[in-house]
């Protein structure tokens, strides 16, 4: 491969909709736009999650816990495509580029979220870093529905708006929810050779039949929370989302694939549901988007 592709590859590009989805989503759930902000929310939300992928890629490459035998894409440190060192400061520079966007975006609004920026950061380094990672403790996905849901999506529509309106905190649930899945799948895929690495991941504490379920509660969870949040529309103005929202269930057709696939993939065929749910969620988010804007006009 040649160098450009081997970082590109690093980066996980297939699942990078988790950071973007929750950027466009929260943007059409403020009630302006400012486009520069925008972009700059995109390059925090991209910025840390390459991040988190490189770090892992180290983290794991010098603990040892990737193997010739795991089934997912071989990591960059673990099969020798790059160094360590390398690895580590390209981790580092795309936190420093999410760094700076989130501090323009801080200074444009307010400096209050400096240290929410800097908790992403920790969270971003302590997933499989650190002396006892978070990931090992079961508490992975918990922290993905925080980070790349709630506070993705509401922390777009603040910069944006200056406030957080009822249906960004709707809709940064049902965006969490699908970004947990994506992990939960790519866990799923890992549990033998976590456990055998000894890493608790949560997939490997519920088991295979029980993290299978988990990953199905979580696409149906996605589009419930919307279909609650239309209806708490409905009941009082203001307090949740525009009917229009409901355009999200056009992404079913796509949902439905990934649920009956679950329940019956083995070794390499959970790659593909790993990047199917990473589809889902961007249509889900696209189509719940433009609802978002109609709803509005």
């Amino acid at each position: 491969m040649s160098p450009v592709s081997i970082w590109v590859r690093g980066a996980r590009p297939r699942t990078l909709g988790a950071s973007v989805t929750p950027v466009v989503v929260g943007t059409a759930a403020a009630n302006e736009v400012v486009p520069w902000r925008f972009v700059f929310a995109l390059l925090v939300g991209l910025g840390l999650q390459i991040g988190v992928n490189y770090a892992n890629d180290y983290h794991d490459g010098v603990r040892g816990v990737d193997t010739a035998e795991r089934i997912g894409p071989p990591r960059l440190v673990s099969s020798g495509l790059a160094s360590a060192r390398s690895v580590l400061l390209a981790a580092l520079a795309s936190v420093f580029v999410a760094g700076v966007a989130g501090l323009a975006l801080a200074l444009a609004t307010t400096l209050w979220l400096v240290p929410l920026g800097a908790t992403a950061m920790l969270a971003l380094l302590l997933y499989s870093g650190g002396p006892r990672p978070y990931a090992e403790l079961g508490l992975g996905e918990l922290m993905v529905f925080l980070y790349f849901g709630v506070l993705a999506t509401a922390g777009t529509a603040f910069v944006h708006a200056e406030s957080v309106p009822a249906a960004a905190w709707w809709t940064s649930a049902a965006v969490g929810f699908l970004a947990v899945a994506i992990l939960v799948a790519n866990n799923l895929r890992d549990i033998e050779t976590d456990a055998a690495a000894g890493r608790r991941t949560l997939a490997v504490r519920l088991g295979d039949r029980r993290t299978r379920a988990f990953f199905q509660v979580c696409i149906v969870a996605a589009f419930l929370v919307v279909a609650l949040g239309v209806i708490a529309e409905a009941i009082d103005d203001g307090i949740g989302i525009t009917p229009w929202a409901l355009l999200a269930f056009g992404a079913l057709p796509v949902a439905n694939r990934q649920i009956i696939a679950i329940a019956r993939a083995q070794g390499r065929a959970l790659i593909s549901v790993l990047v199917g749910t990473a589809v889902l969620q961007v249509a889900f988010g696209v189509l719940l988007a433009a609802g978002l804007w109609i709803g509005r006009t």
